[in-house]
């Protein structure tokens, strides 16, 4: 894939962090994916590019995910200062919840967070995601639970998320949405597609009748057997790469 050059005053990782956190929002906008110019796709920017202190890449508020390019994204810190100049705003609510994730869980460089119809719905329902289906089989005891307190613009509610999910990566915030954090841009997208498809089938499911359960230890076996998470199998890294082909097909601008 053709990448722009790096800037002269921006470190390579960055701008590599850049475009590829630039595609997979138009990944989201081509799967539709989008909540009008709300939730969020962040990334954690490598030591190398920051000399250690923790900087995020977040989308500018107010525009579609459509619209966003490696160059709009705009850069802060943990305190929501912006540290690359941008004259785009950036949403509280989304700077809230994942900068708490961002520096609570060591292994959270990237966080998205999505209010898919399915995983609202799923969100919704007592019993939440429930052990019935090829998808929910291979997220066995990876799914976490937070309670709605509200829109999320209140940092004390951070250590609570934090607790809530027990450094499970695919959270279900009850009431609201769903969530996934991983190493990588990939792996993080190859959780939440797991997790969206989950609810997808359910909410498909459930329309129909009484569901047939997956016994638990079928489920953990699944789970085993899944190695599409799997720093070791790639972590989504070819699925993230064939999405990205086609965004590019589609539209490159969001290289710029």
């Amino acid at each position: 894939m053709l990448k722009p050059s790096p800037s002269a005053d921006m470190h390579p990782d960055e701008r590599a962090a850049r475009v590829e956190l630039a595609a997979c929002y138009r990944i989201f906008a081509m799967l539709g994916w989008t909540e009008m110019i709300y939730n969020h796709i962040t990334v954690r920017l490598p030591d190398s590019a920051t000399g250690g202190e923790k900087q995020f890449l977040i989308n500018p508020f107010g525009l579609h995910y459509s619209e966003v390019t490696a160059s709009n994204l705009v850069k802060i810190n943990l305190q929501g200062k912006v540290l690359d100049g941008s004259t785009y705003p950036v949403n509280p609510a989304g700077f809230t919840v994942h900068a708490a994730i961002h520096d609570g869980v060591p292994d959270a460089h990237c966080i998205m967070h999505t209010h898919t119809t399915a995983g609202v719905a799923v969100a919704c329902l007592q019993g939440g995601l429930q052990q019935t289906n090829f998808y929910t089989a291979q997220l066995a005891d990876m799914v976490a639970y937070h309670d709605f307190e509200g829109i999320t613009i209140h940092a004390d509610e951070g250590p609570r998320l934090l607790k809530s999910m027990n450094n499970k990566p695919a959270v279900i915030l009850r009431n609201h949405g769903l969530l996934a954090w991983g190493q990588t841009i990939p792996q993080t997208f190859a959780i939440l597609w797991t997790l969206q498809r989950a609810c997808e089938v359910q909410v498909a499911t459930f329309s129909m009748g009484k569901a047939i359960e997956v016994p638990q230890e079928i489920a953990l076996r699944c789970t085993r057997d899944a190695l599409q998470f799997d720093p070791g199998h790639g972590a989504g890294q070819d699925m993230f790469d064939a999405l990205t082909r086609q965004v590019t097909r589609l539209d490159a601008s969001y290289q710029q």
